[in-house]
């Protein structure tokens, strides 16, 4: 065991704040043995205590379960920040507010099943995806500009989706303080026309079946059964967030070197709350997470549409409602408690969902008395689950829970150890149909390339972060 790591509980570790000099708070993994090893083993650990060197970081540098290396931020890191302290690129990742969404319907297996292919290929057809793709809906300047400010309910506005969606989406389908004059040309010219696409790499869609119900109070609140069908929908800001990310970083490295910041890693380049560095980078980074939300929404839209074609039915008449939309690479302000007091503070969540209770300020009206729906997406292969958020993550983790897995193997590795046609012939013996464009990309996200999702969900539970609700199986799966 590492000097300096002791165990806190069966899911809890604390790596003290001497393990490197310049730790300004110790750090906290949520995880059992087997997991905390895996994230020594490809030096996550190192960077949850580089992010304890950050100015103003309260309380302690946490990771989740599914913690693995990232870009200067472990993903799966979470880390908040008093008025004093700074914000950090690294700390939300190049996808800003890669997240997922989970559709419900009225459907059941037998309805959806025989006639899966058939239903993924239309998905296939309306659904644009891949590396670059560009989609059908055009978005000059102008209106992108309206995307970047008004997120979901712009895209509403221009006719994809119905006002209901709203009431499900986090933050009403709107980040607040978003200034599309703080995002540069070449954001712009990359998020051209790529409103309402998939993208590629461990991004889906997935129609599901529920499998296993364990809260039946809540998941009654939340619409959901054993049998029932969903549709789990996982993008993020495409090009736009990438752009956005790439062009601050270059910004908060003078940031840091102006302040005199002493940062014992590049890759952790940021800048002081308050100052015009931080206030540009918040207003850049709310105009993607709201492209974000945007595009699940067009894509929800296709969905959708696609869904009607082939039942010939509308989707209103299917039961096509939107459960949650919930993004987990993330920075924003929130208020919580520190050491008795009520502050504002600056959260980072890289690869790290929201897991708010019952009462809560930030989640929408609908969810107020049981809880925020948390969704944590599986690998093709295995299940996903449907969470909800708890009094304990508040204390814990700033209000956090896991995102998903979390790779264990590097894309190139599962490329060069793996056959994605193989894969491919796999999943269909067990039952899972997979379309992809290329064989290759479908090797890259193979289950074997992830954690275990199960056991990081189980994980969270045990530490009080949030709740299982039900548990869903990949039925058919759509991948760019």
């Amino acid at each position: 065991m590492v000097e300096g790591l002791r165990k806190i509980s069966d899911y809890k570790w604390e790596l003290s704040a001497d393990y490197k000099d310049g730790m300004k708070v110790p750090g906290i993994v949520f995880a059992d043995e087997e997991l905390l090893n895996l994230a020594m083993r490809d030096k996550a650990l190192e960077q949850v205590a580089n992010v304890a060197f950050l100015p103003g970081i309260v309380y302690r540098s946490l990771a989740m379960p599914d913690i693995h290396w990232g870009y200067g931020f472990p993903i799966g890191g979470v880390a908040a920040f008093a008025e004093d302290g700074v914000v950090s690129p690294g700390g939300v990742g190049f996808d800003i507010s890669c997240g997922v969404r989970l559709v419900r319907t009225n459907l059941e297996e037998g309805d959806v099943r025989p006639g899966l292919r058939g239903l993924l290929a239309l998905m296939a057809r309306n659904v644009p995806k891949g590396l670059g793709k560009r989609g059908s809906i055009r978005t000059p300047e102008q209106l992108l500009r309206k995307v970047f400010t008004g997120g979901a309910r712009a895209v509403l506005g221009m006719g994809y989706g119905r006002e209901e969606d709203l009431e499900g989406t986090e933050w009403g389908g709107n980040y607040p303080g978003a200034d599309p004059d703080r995002v540069s040309p070449r954001a712009y010219e990359r998020g051209k026309d790529q409103l309402g696409t998939l993208g590629s790499g461990n991004h889906f869609v997935e129609v599901q079946v529920v499998e296993k119900i364990f809260l039946p109070d809540v998941a009654r609140e939340f619409g959901l059964s054993e049998g029932q069908v969903t549709v789990m929908i996982h993008s993020g800001s495409r090009g736009v967030g990438h752009q956005i990310c790439t062009d601050y970083l270059q910004v908060m490295d003078h940031a840091v070197k102006r302040a005199g910041i002493d940062i014992p890693d590049r890759q952790l380049a940021c800048a002081p709350l308050g100052s015009k560095e931080a206030s540009d980078y918040m207003a850049a980074l709310a105009c993607a997470g709201n492209y974000a939300i945007g595009n699940r929404q067009a894509l929800m839209h296709w969905v959708r549409h696609s869904f009607e074609q082939h039942f010939g039915s509308s989707e209103r008449k299917l039961g096509m409602d939107l459960l949650y939309d919930v993004s987990h690479n993330i920075a924003r302000m929130e208020t919580h408690e520190v050491d008795g007091r009520r502050v504002e503070l600056c959260v980072h969540r890289k690869g790290a969902t929201a897991s708010f209770p019952a009462g809560h300020p930030d989640i929408p009206p609908a969810f107020k008395d049981i809880g925020q729906p948390v969704i944590i997406p599986g690998d093709m292969g295995t299940h996903s689950y449907v969470l909800v958020g708890s009094e304990i993550a508040m204390k814990e983790s700033f209000g956090s829970t896991c995102h998903g897995a979390g790779r264990t193997m590097s894309r190139s590795k599962a490329k060069k150890t793996i056959r994605g046609s193989e894969l491919r012939a796999r999943l269909e013996s067990e039952g899972i149909i997979v379309m992809s464009e290329k064989d290759s990309l479908l090797a890259e996200e193979a289950p074997e390339a992830y954690k275990d999702v199960s056991r990081v969900v189980d994980i969270c539970e045990g530490a009080g972060l949030s709740r299982k609700v039900a548990m869903m199986k990949p039925m058919g799966v759509l991948k760019g």
